[in-house]
């Protein structure tokens, strides 16, 4: 079974930029989409970004664009996302998940993903 770690959460100033990474302990991700998703508390977990499994394609939360970038590694061990520019309500555990699916496509619908990390908390704060 895919098992998933997301790292790099912390405590950072509005407007200061984080990088998540989330790695897989069971194999590589190469025919993985992967989302990245958060939720606040007493909030609704929401979708942030997501990825093809080779790259190509992303998608973004309107609430992100411009900001947030997702990525993979060449090895295609392990995903990223960039915060930059990041908000008071970006506060949030994040969350990495990943499905199975066809290559070139992103994956923007929660029920579809299969895996899911534990969550890394990202805290934006003065």
């Amino acid at each position: 079974q895919l098992q998933l770690v997301e790292s790099g959460g912390g405590l950072v100033q509005p407007g200061g930029s984080l990088r998540l990474s989330c790695a897989a302990s069971g194999r590589p991700l190469d025919f993985y989409a992967i989302g990245w998703f958060r939720q606040a508390p007493g909030k609704q977990r929401e979708g942030v970004a997501c990825i093809s499994s080779e790259g190509v394609s992303t998608k973004y939360a309107d609430s992100v664009k411009g900001r947030f970038t997702v990525s993979r590694d060449s090895d295609r061990t392990t995903v990223y996302l960039q915060m930059n520019s990041l908000k008071p309500e970006d506060t949030a555990v994040y969350y990495c998940a990943a499905v199975g699916t066809v290559t070139g496509h992103v994956v923007t619908e929660e029920y579809r993903y299969t895996y899911w990390g534990q969550g890394t908390q990202v805290t934006i704060s003065s």
